[in-house]
């Protein structure tokens, strides 16, 4: 059933200064969800948040639809702090609520739609990214009723995501806005501290299968460390702890407090979705202008690997930025801050799709 908003009460939650805002949003319940692997859920609970209202054409399809997706262990809710919501969503901005239908869902295992740790643990289906952009169009038709996407924008798993909704769906979205990631499947280091994390906690004595009484803590402490690696910024986590003992405690303090609201078993399955990403044999498909960014401080997407400049010329309708490293600039954390890269984007919204 759909459920209505007041977009105004939404908006405003989104633009104050707590970053923390509270969760607001509906569900929506796909019956009968099948997945890539052949595994089912008479039920898969999709959590999100809506903001604005659809404009049909005189056709009667959509055409102010805006689907933006998170990245990995994250929620749509992400989306609506000062830095992001804050920058695109509000009067007279490039994603004005007023103008657009700005849909911010919860991907499968995370936030507020179904996950292990609901109940099922390690017995839940070991979704893929395909099986996650698959319940986002679901979402969509089944229980928003839009038939079509003028952007689809993603930051770092999100960003994958988008790739994916390229291929899977072409002629569904007009405009991709690609943020931290490569359209290609994920190897080398990458792929190495993704492992390094799940084996982490898989190697936890307290682990125990996936079926634990106790969070496995050892398991977690490392896996959590390697993710705030993966996401963080030499040049700025230098400015932050200068010296021995401030690196000591920040880096204690962001495993303590993460440590109270992370799942083993959630975590497990979100990074192992990646595992047979790979959109590269098929980006000649891709119908949808695209618009890639990357940051030059980004430790999971390192520009000197050369991957965007080979796979970009592939994609017929698309441009890539590499954002060079300055004091705005956050590692792989760019990707969720459009006062960096915004101008990019208004460019790309001012062309014909």
């Amino acid at each position: 059933m759909r459920i209505l908003y007041m977009v105004s009460v939404v908006l405003t939650a989104a633009l104050q200064l707590n970053a923390q805002s509270t969760r607001a949003g509906a569900d929506i319940t796909l019956r009968n969800f099948k997945f890539a692997d052949g595994e089912s859920l008479p039920e898969l609970r999709i959590h999100y948040i809506a903001l604005g209202s659809p404009h049909r054409d005189a056709n009667g399809t959509v055409r102010n639809a805006v689907l933006i997706l998170h990245g990995t262990t994250g929620s749509g809710n992400g989306f609506l702090s000062r830095t992001f919501a804050g920058e695109l969503f509000g009067p007279g901005q490039l994603l004005d609520t007023a103008r657009f239908y700005v849909i911010l869902p919860d991907g499968i295992g995370h936030g507020g739609s179904s996950k292990p740790s609901d109940g099922l643990h390690a017995r839940f289906p070991r979704y893929s990214y395909d099986d996650m952009v698959d319940a986002q169009h679901r979402l969509l038709v089944e229980g928003l009723k839009v038939d079509h996407l003028y952007l689809v924008m993603g930051t770092s798993m999100g960003c994958m995501h988008a790739w994916v909704w390229g291929e899977r769906y072409p002629t569904f979205v007009d405009k991709l806005v690609t943020l931290a990631c490569a359209p290609t499947q994920i190897a080398g280091r990458n792929r190495m501290m993704r492992k390094m994390i799940l084996d982490g906690i898989r190697s936890d004595p307290d682990w125990r299968g996936g079926d634990y009484t106790a969070p496995p803590e050892r398991g977690l402490r490392t896996a959590l460390a390697m993710l705030f690696i993966m996401t963080s910024s030499p040049m700025q986590q230098q400015k932050t702890a200068p010296t021995r003992d401030s690196a000591d405690a920040y880096i204690t303090s962001y495993v303590n407090s993460h440590l109270r609201s992370t799942d083993a078993n959630d975590m497990i399955y979100a990074f192992d979705a990646s595992r047979d990403y790979d959109p590269s044999s098929k980006l000649e498909s891709i119908r949808a202008s695209v618009l890639a960014i990357n940051s030059a401080d980004d430790v999971v997407n390192p520009p000197e690997l050369g991957l965007m400049e080979k796979l970009m010329p592939r994609v017929a309708h698309g441009r890539y930025v590499l954002i060079p490293i300055s004091d705005r600039t956050r590692g792989h954390g760019t990707h969720s801050m459009p006062a960096v890269w915004k101008g990019y984007l208004a460019e790309f919204l001012e062309q014909s799709p």
